[in-house]
Parts: structure tokens; C-alpha cells; sequence
């Protein structure tokens, strides 16, 4: 991932040196909007909520109703403007655009990510997903959740929606990686000097123009060309397959674009879907594990996890901050804007607005207003993904709360979010109590019975490793318009999964396995002697099935 270039200068000055009338976005400095910016955020809500920051070229919106009239105006504040940096270097995108043209390259992505198919295909993937990444992190007791799960999943999930599920996650990232670096060298080479274009942050950043030309004639890095290149054959590929039913290919079915047309909009939904929900599940984890009297409340109360998401997202946007551009002279507040000056929007400053959110500051899992937060943005602009990002914090979390008891920050290595646009912890260090393995063979019945069992044991088409209880997998959450049932179960561990009856093609009449098959269930322990679905507990939905001989080799694992 790149981080954002300290330097920028794309907004006109206004005449008369405004610094004298707003002193505090003067002092402002950018060292303060990476590290923590929400003081000094508090201090311009309250004295200057439209302010002029010499350090961003432009002014800085930190109200939520001023904020919401940017927003909302796409006539007096647009994304449309030569200035715009990814609009020079990808060409027209949902991004770049406003108005009918907006409208046409947006609907088609947003009318396939509600078709009730995609949704609930892209809900179970991304429930599977992420409890198969946490599932191999559970016997270790510690991980770096940032490039151990949330960096995954959002890459896994994206390559889903796009059809590029068989291209290698370290492929895409390199792709990624490449092609931002490469427009963040011609934001800089084209004296705007930061790694943001002007209406969004680096994971909205595009890739570069068929033939090479960036901004001001400037050359579009070698790297950079060939990344995007690769992306491009690798989406028109996936756009053309016979039978695709990607969110991609549903899109190109429907919407009345050029190929390259398609190709731009994907590779912005591409690079905003990896960048920004890695930030919103690392952030969303940290509020949460940070509070461990609310973690609780959590863990024992999945109804709240959708709360915990939009409260997270409240309190710390992982995209921090969006621009527009004035089409005309107005008055925004306490400030004269010129038509031409930019105009950035604080969600960050404008989701702790106490006029909005009480007590804004502090992480508070049941407020009943959290999902009123700006963090996708607002208006016509407000993200296409929102929804699928949203889903999968929910998921990420809940797998984490599944499958690792005693979850927990790790004290030793603290962190917390941080960056000018883009705002996560640089790493997300945790620990949880790893389940001990089991050691022992099952105990006969009684000593006589032993030299059988250990007979038993020894032959071949029998499995010897010890019995384990494995989780259950984690349940979809309600997204997409979609309702998965939740287990609610609060079972951190895993270990009061629910058996299944053996199934008859893989046993007698007598209910016994065949060998040389070594039945594996997920969610149960599986030893003891032979027999049959006890009926009084089936009749109460709480069937277990004993099975002879046979113990589970260890835990599942789906090759990725």
C-alpha cells in the first residue's frame, strides 16, 4: 500500500491572503491530520467549520450540515475538473463525473450489486472467506490481523465481484501496488504533490490512459503501464467468459459501455474496495477490542455487530476526507468560496459533530443513530460499495469472535489509526487462547476393554490422531438486502457445534461407518463407541452421533 505524499497545491488561493480571517486552518499542520487530527478538527468545528488550509491548497468543511450541502450539491461542487488527477491519467469514471454521464457509468455496477443473486452469492463467499483465513490463524494464538485477515478478505472479495478468482491475491496486489505508485509519482511530478488526486483518496486512483500520457504530457511510469495492461486483459477476459455471472460480467450485460468504459469503472471499484475495507475492518476491530466491557456486550449479543460497524465507521472513516471543486463564487458558511477553489469534506470532523452524534467521542456500540455516519460519503457520489464493504467488517468480525477465544489486543505491540486521507493502524497485533490439542487417546471403558481398543487403533483405514472440536462455520450476516439467520450462539470457541446424522452412503444398516473412510463432521466430537442418533435429544435438537473407532485427524482446511 502506498501512503499519501505530505505536500499538495491543486486548490486556487483566494486573493487578500485568507489566513488572517481563519488563524486556525492557518497554524494547521499536516503532521496533526496524520497522526490525530480529531483535535484539531474539534477546535475548526467550533471556531472555523469552513476554514482555509494553506497545508491542503484549499478549504476544509468540518460540519456535518455544511458538509452535507457539499455533498449534496453536485452542480456547486463537482468531481468534474481538469484538475482531477485520476480523471487525466484513467479517463471518464463513476468517479470522475457528475450528472447523466455519472448516472450512466455508476447504475450499472449499483443495479448489479442489488440483484438479490449477486448479493446473496458475494454474502456467502465473503462469510466462507473470512472464517477460512481466521480458521488458520486459530492455532497460532497471535496474528497481525491487517496483512493476516483484513487485507485477504478485501482482495479475495474484490477478485470475486470483478470474475478474477483464479488470479493469484499477491498478483492483484502487485498490480495494485504498481499502479498507484505510478499516479502518485505524476501527482507529484505535476506539482499537486500529494499521492490523493482531488476527489478521492489513492484506492480510487485509476490506472493510466491507453497510450501513456499522464497529466500535463508528463509519461506514465513504465511499471505502472504494465500493471494496468495486465488488469485490462484480465477484466476484458472476465467480461467475456461464456456463462460469467461476476458482478463485472452482470454490469457489462447491462450497461451500455465501452469496454474501456467498463474496465475504468472496475478498476476503481478495484482499487476502493481493497484500500478502503481493509481500513474499515482493522479499524472496526480496534474500536472494539479496545473496549472490552462493550466486547463483551458484543460477543454475547451478535445483533449488535451492525452497530459496531456503523459506529466504527462513524468515529474513524477509513477514508478520511473527500474533495470537490466550486463551480461557481458562493457562500459556504462563514467563508466566500471563488468558483475554481477546492473544497474538501471532512467526514471525520463531520461524524463527531456534537449537533449530530452525543458525546461524539466516544465508542458506543447501541447508539441509535450511528448508521446516520458520513463515511461512505453522501449524495450522488456516496460509495457504490458501501454495502459490500459493510458486509464484509461484519463478517471479519464475526469469524474473529467464532473462532478465537479471549480475543484481545496485544498490549506489547499497541497501535492505533492513523494517516492524512487513508486512516488504519499501520499493523493490528492480537492474541487470543489457542485451543490445546488434544494429546490423549480416547479412554476404553474399562481396563479389559483395553487391549481391544489399542488392537482397534492399530489397524489399517483407521484414523489415530487425536479428537478436536472444530467451529462451525461462521454464519452470513444480514446485508445486501439479504437475511442469513445468525447462530447468536456466543460460543467463542466453537466447541457446541451441532452434530449431523451419518450419512447413508457412508454407513451400514446399523448406522456404523465403512471403513477404510474416516467420517469427519464439522462442530462435533467425534469418539466413543458406536451407536445411533440418541432420540430424546434429537427430539429437543440437540442430536449427537457417536461414532466407533473413528476420530477426527485435526481441523479442516480449504485450500485457498
Amino acid at each position: 500500500m502506498t501512503a499519501p505524499v505530505p505536500e499538495r497545491r491543486s486548490g486556487l488561493a483566494p486573493p487578500g491572503e485568507p489566513g488572517a480571517a481563519f488563524p486556525l486552518g492557518a497554524a494547521v499542520t499536516l503532521a496533526e491530520l496524520t497522526d490525530d487530527p480529531h483535535p484539531v478538527l474539534r477546535r475548526l468545528r467550533a471556531a472555523e467549520p469552513v476554514s482555509w488550509l494553506p497545508v491542503l491548497g484549499g478549504w476544509l468543511v468540518t460540519r456535518r450540515d455544511l458538509a452535507d450541502q457539499v455533498l449534496r450539491d453536485a452542480r456547486g461542487f463537482t468531481v468534474d475538473d481538469p484538475r482531477f488527477t485520476t480523471a487525466r491519467v484513467v479517463g471518464p469514471s463513476m468517479l470522475s463525473l457528475d450528472g447523466p454521464e455519472h448516472r450512466r457509468h455508476r447504475d450499472p455496477f449499483a443495479r448489479a450489486l442489488r440483484r438479490g443473486d449477486v448479493s446473496a452469492r458475494l454474502a456467502e463467499f465473503t462469510a466462507a472467506e473470512a472464517a477460512r483465513l481466521v480458521a488458520g490463524l486459530a492455532p497460532s494464538g497471535a496474528a497481525e490481523l491487517r496483512r493476516a485477515l483484513a487485507g485477504p478478505l478485501a482482495v479475495a472479495v474484490m477478485a470475486e465481484v470483478l470474475g478474477l478468482g483464479d488470479t493469484d491475491p499477491a498478483t492483484l496486489l502487485s498490480r495494485y501496488d504498481a499502479i498507484v505508485a505510478g499516479v502518485s509519482a505524476l501527482t507529484a511530478a505535476s506539482g499537486q504533490g500529494q499521492a490523493r488526486d482531488a476527489a478521492g483518496p489513492p484506492a480510487a486512483i485509476g490506472p493510466p490512459a491507453v497510450g501513456g500520457a499522464g497529466p500535463a504530457g508528463l509519461q506514465v511510469p513504465a511499471t505502472a503501464a504494465a500493471a494496468f495492461e495486465e488488469l485490462r486483459v484480465s477484466l476484458e477476459a472476465a467480461i467475456s467468459e461464456p456463462g460469467a455471472s461476476s458482478l463485472l460480467a452482470v454490469a457489462a450485460a447491462t450497461a451500455g459501455l465501452s469496454v474501456r468504459e467498463i474496465v475504468s469503472n472496475a478498476a476503481v471499484m478495484l482499487f476502493g474496495g481493497i484500500e478502503t475495507t481493509e481500513g474499515m475492518i482493522c479499524n472496526a476491530v480496534w474500536h472494539l477490542l479496545g473496549d472490552p466491557v462493550q466486547a463483551g456486550t458484543v460477543r454475547t449479543d451478535r445483533s449488535l455487530l451492525g452497530g459496531t460497524v456503523d459506529e466504527s465507521l462513524r468515529l474513524e472513516p477509513a477514508a478520511t476526507v473527500v474533495d470537490r471543486f466550486a463551480t461557481a463564487d458562493a457562500g459556504l458558511g462563514p467563508a466566500r468560496i471563488r468558483a475554481g477553489d477546492l473544497v474538501v469534506v471532512s467526514l471525520a470532523g463531520a461524524n463527531r459533530d456534537p449537533a449530530s452524534f452525543i458525546d461524539p467521542d466516544r465508542f458506543d456500540v447501541r447508539r441509535p443513530n450511528a448508521r446516520q455516519n458520513l463515511g461512505f460519503a453522501l449524495g450522488p457520489h456516496y460509495c457504490v460499495g458501501a454495502q459490500l464493504a459493510w458486509m464484509e467488517t461484519r463478517a471479519a468480525i464475526t469469524a474473529l469472535l467464532d473462532r478465537l477465544p479471549a480475543l484481545r489486543l496485544d498490549p506489547g505491540r499497541p497501535a492505533r489509526p492513523r494517516g492524512l486521507v487513508f486512516r488504519k493502524p499501520p499493523a493490528l497485533h492480537v492474541l487470543w487462547d489457542a485451543p490445546a490439542a488434544l494429546s490423549r487417546q480416547p479412554r476404553p471403558r474399562s481396563a479389559r476393554d483395553q487391549p481391544a481398543a489399542l488392537a482397534r487403533q492399530a489397524r489399517p483405514g483407521t484414523c489415530s490422531e487425536p479428537a478436536r472440536r472444530v467451529s462451525p462455520p461462521s454464519p452470513a450476516p444480514h446485508v445486501l438486502g439479504i437475511a442469513v439467520p445468525d447462530s447468536g450462539s456466543g460460543d467463542l470457541d466453537g466447541s457446541l457445534g451441532q452434530a449431523h446424522p451419518v450419512p447413508a452412503d457412508r454407513g451400514d444398516r446399523r448406522g456404523r461407518l465403512r471403513r477404510p473412510e474416516c467420517h469427519e463432521q464439522r462442530g462435533v466430537m467425534l469418539r466413543g463407541r458406536v451407536g445411533v442418533p440418541d432420540r430424546r435429544r434429537a427430539a429437543q435438537g440437540r442430536q449427537r452421533v457417536n461414532v466407533a473407532r473413528v476420530q477426527r485427524p485435526g481441523r479442516l482446511q480449504r485450500e485457498a
